[in-house]
């Protein structure tokens, strides 16, 4: 491979992959609030996005003195495939973005603080896991998620990949904040986050055609950004 490639990209799942991001949030603030935190999806959107349902668990009861439900992670889990089952895409150009990457010979995977069920179910559904069952990863590899750089470290380690020439695509800010503690280059994929709150990225945009567009430049990666 030419050393003007990047050695592996590595996409986040939920919101760069999947569109699922909306209806994982509105699940999650609706399940708090039935409990006894009332949270509303802006709420869920700016607090837990991008994190483990542990993390979930654990910030919550940090905040309190009454402990979440033991089912509680089974429950959102429960609700949000229901929630999937309704009606789940794929974010508009990524499957082409992913077909071009494999076209060209380009080693990808995707690195999720989702479970591996959560990645299998929800990439099998909008026809993308056939690209991804030998090259997913999720946080329950890991004993520290998504801010900690350990799963995007994983991911690089296991695909022989140096993670300085490792470029991350991440629409959260713990994704980004993982990203760079993993000395790797990341975008920023401004779609239900906001562009400003992705500012440790080196570039941030909000279409795929711009992620293609930077990726295929290879590295380094420069500091722009795509928005209007």
């Amino acid at each position: 491979m030419s050393r003007t490639r990047w050695d592996l990209v590595v996409f986040d799942n939920d919101g760069v992959l999947v569109d699922s991001e909306r209806t994982a949030n509105v699940v999650l603030a609706r399940i708090l609030s039935e409990l006894w935190r009332p949270t509303t999806f802006e709420d869920s959107v700016a607090t837990y996005l991008g994190g483990s349902i542990e993390r979930v668990r654990s910030l919550v009861e940090s905040q309190s003195s009454r402990p979440l439900p033991d089912d509680f992670e089974d429950r959102y889990h429960r609700e949000l495939f229901s929630a999937f089952d309704t009606g789940l895409a794929a974010v508009p150009g990524a499957a082409a973005l992913v077909d071009a990457l494999a076209a060209s010979d380009l080693p990808f995977c995707v690195a999720s603080s989702g479970s591996r069920a959560r990645i299998e179910r929800t990439l099998t559904q909008v026809g993308l896991w056939a690209h991804f069952e030998r090259r997913a990863f999720s946080a329950d590899e890991v004993v520290a998620g998504k801010p900690a750089p350990d799963l995007f470290l994983r991911a690089a380690e296991l695909s022989g990949a140096d993670p300085a020439r490792t470029i991350v695509v991440e629409d959260s800010p713990l994704g980004v904040e993982a990203a760079g503690a993993a000395g790797m280059a990341c975008i920023g994929f401004a779609a239900v986050t906001p562009g400003h709150r992705l500012t440790g990225a080196g570039a941030i945009v909000e279409s795929m055609d711009q992620v293609e567009a930077l990726i295929m430049a290879g590295p380094p990666l420069i500091s722009w950004s795509g928005r209007a």
